[in-house]
């Protein structure tokens, strides 16, 4: 008898136990997370379907300019190596990771795929998280490379156009203005409540022009307490939203700028300064003259503000950009500075087109 009771109980026990899992799985089904050592990668179910709830962006400034270099170099090659996908190879390899043995890892793939003896479809087609890391990466990265037309100035100071294939994002720093900076994405904040800094801070001069790294549209324009007089410029694809704050004080934008602006990368949009941490406008509260700037990144538009904002960490990207600098000018009268060369990039041309047949 006392048998049969223990094996009822050790049935009630496991009855109980696998209900428990049941209702586990059913709360988290619609949440897709990765094991522990990959708490970067959060996929959850949103009103566009599927979208990132997370990103760590721990790409290195090396393995940035080595993607790059391979991708610029292999333009014309029957093999076109893209860099966006080199990067979320080495991603998913090392969990997000990039130390000095992801150039390796980065070069030796190239060399696979140039040599045709492979594909990447071929190598990514059981690799976990090669998808996660590829939508990632392309968020933050996919307007900044491709082809486009610029001037150029030949030695007798004539302008004529070209079109070029490589880097058509720019540095937020027009060329010829000195900053300082380092990673300081994260450290604390007091002003208001107690957060973490999640932009990039360039301490330098007032006035100095302040750059659109990207061609997008002008999405926020206007006074914020926290970041001053402030610019909040979204790609077209509307993955990206640029901010930046604490511009100058009294002439704070380019003169002709406002919601809805369509701007194309290499613009001047602003000017830094030092306004901010007041509810009153035009108040210069901050210490240290520099330029806040960060790149929030939008999966879905629930995540545009509240708590499910994604900033992600600017400094590698920010050295990155140096690479491309505006030259700009300026316009004595008016006082406003205007970028040398002018730019055509196809995204631009593309939006407005998209516009003009919304209409």
């Amino acid at each position: 008898m006392k048998s049969i009771r223990h094996q009822l109980s050790i049935l009630i026990f496991c009855l109980l136990l696998f209900a428990i899992c049941l209702l586990i799985q059913h709360k988290t089904k619609d949440t897709i997370s990765a094991p522990s050592n990959e708490e970067a990668i959060e996929v959850v179910s949103g009103s566009d379907g599927d979208y990132i709830k997370w990103v760590d962006f721990n790409v290195s400034y090396e393995a940035l300019c080595t993607a790059y270099d391979l991708d610029v170099e292999s333009y014309d090659s029957p093999v076109h190596l893209h860099w966006i996908e080199l990067l979320a190879y080495a991603g998913a390899k090392n969990g997000g990771s990039f130390d000095k043995g992801s150039i390796s890892l980065i070069q030796k793939l190239a060399s696979e795929l140039s040599s045709e003896e492979t594909t990447l479809e071929e190598l990514t087609l059981d690799m976990d998280y090669y998808d996660y890391y590829y939508e990632a990466y392309e968020a933050v990265l996919g307007g900044m490379v491709g082809e486009y037309e610029i001037q150029q100035e030949d030695e007798t100071g004539n302008l004529t156009w070209k079109t070029v294939y490589g880097l058509k994002a720019f540095s937020p720093i027009a060329k010829g203005f000195e900053y300082s900076d380092y990673d300081d994405f994260g450290s604390s904040r007091s002003y208001g409540y107690k957060r973490q800094h999640l932009g990039h801070d360039m301490m330098g001069q007032i006035g100095t022009p302040i750059i659109a790294v990207e061609s997008g549209y002008v999405e926020a324009l206007g006074w914020n307490q926290y970041g001053g007089w402030r610019i909040g410029i979204r790609s077209f694809d509307g993955k990206r939203y640029y901010y930046y704050a604490h511009l100058r004080q009294n002439f704070p934008y380019a003169l002709d700028l406002k919601e809805g602006s369509i701007v194309t990368a290499g613009d001047v949009i602003g000017y830094m300064g030092h306004t901010g941490y007041s509810t009153k406008e035009n108040t210069n509260n901050i210490d240290t003259v520099h330029l806040h700037w960060g790149l929030q990144l939008i999966f879905d538009e629930s995540q545009k503000e509240g708590n499910n904002e994604i900033w992600i960490d600017c400094y590698a990207l920010t050295r990155f950009l140096y690479k491309n600098r505006s030259l700009t000018e300026k316009n004595t009268e008016t006082k406003e500075w205007f970028r040398h060369f002018q730019m055509r990039d196809p995204a631009v041309t593309e939006y407005q087109t998209k516009l003009r047949l919304s209409l």
